[in-house]
């Protein structure tokens, strides 16, 4: 094998042959780095003599550093584009990490308000434009189960009210109609009176106080805003809505499929994943309610 290259000269290779972003390169260098520095520990001289068994210790020793699973396979995915450059352009003969998978986390479940927080942080004087244009997003968000992108993505064009629909652009360009909920539809109808004297010629949905389109960042900080107010007292990210309305949805029906389409998932599986949540909430229910559960008062 050539000289094999070191981690800037690879990282170098990736952003003038593959155009790499600078945010991946950072992600690359970050994990890269941190293999080099368990290298003495394996007896290795470079990432490039590695050996599968070595590898596999490499693996063993992050995941005893408390690395998550999902931080390791991340890891190995620089560690396999290392190699694979290798391979392609200096002579190496065997990718040393291939078959070796990162230990499996445990799936952690999403964070969900309930109803009575959601309706605390909802509840809030929206008495000027942007309160209203706020509430208008907020419901919208919850009502339909919106990704952040999703929402700041739409055309005034795109929602129905008449209809209580929206045309929703979701993951790979995919188009769905979803559901608008009697709240949203009148928290948009209100906020609609006002957008045309903040829009101008922008076709975008929720716009600015500038008049441009609202920005997901701008979305981030307003929800957070509004949670301090309405006094809820821990983090809240438009995500979290978009889990509580699938949450929530999945109590009241049990139709998995129907959420599914609701929400854009490609997969069945990933849907899946309330499920957990609802049998969290049911078991609650039931240490709290079923007379077999219950802890006895007395000795």
């Amino acid at each position: 094998m050539n000289t094999a290259p070191g981690v800037d000269d690879f990282l170098a290779a990736l952003a003038t042959q593959r155009r790499a972003s600078p945010h991946t390169l950072a992600a690359y260098r970050r994990d890269l780095l941190r293999c080099e520095r368990l290298l003495p520990a394996l007896g290795a001289e470079s990432l490039a003599s590695l050996t599968p068994p070595q590898v596999r210790r490499l693996v063993a020793a992050l995941a005893r550093e408390g690395l998550a699973g999902r931080s390791i396979a991340r890891l190995l995915a620089a560690l396999r584009a290392y190699y694979r450059h290798l391979l392609n352009n200096h002579g190496l003969l065997a990718d040393p990490s291939a078959g070796i998978s990162a230990p499996k986390s445990p799936r952690r479940l999403p964070a969900t308000l309930d109803v009575d927080h959601l309706a605390r942080l909802l509840d809030f004087p929206a008495k000027d434009p942007l309160a209203r244009r706020d509430r208008a997003l907020f419901e919208l968000l919850y009502s339909s189960g919106l990704r952040l992108a999703e929402v700041v993505a739409l055309d005034r064009a795109d929602v129905d009210l008449a209809d209580a629909s929206a045309r929703v652009t979701g993951k790979g360009n995919k188009t769905r109609v979803v559901p608008v909920g009697r709240r949203a539809r009148e928290a948009l109808a209100d906020w609609l009176t006002l957008r045309e004297t903040l829009a101008g010629a922008d076709p975008a949905l929720f716009v600015s106080r500038l008049g441009g389109r609202l920005s997901a960042r701008a979305v981030q900080q307003r929800l957070r805003h509004w949670a301090d107010r309405q006094g809820i007292d821990r983090r809240v990210y438009p995500h979290l809505l978009r889990h509580s309305c699938a949450s929530h949805l999945l109590e009241s029906s049990g139709d998995l499929r129907a959420v599914q389409e609701l929400l854009g998932h490609a997969s069945l599986a990933t849907t899946q994943v309330y499920t957990h949540v609802d049998f969290q909430y049911l078991a609650r229910v039931y240490d709290a309610a079923h007379p077999r559960a219950k802890r006895k008062s007395g000795p």
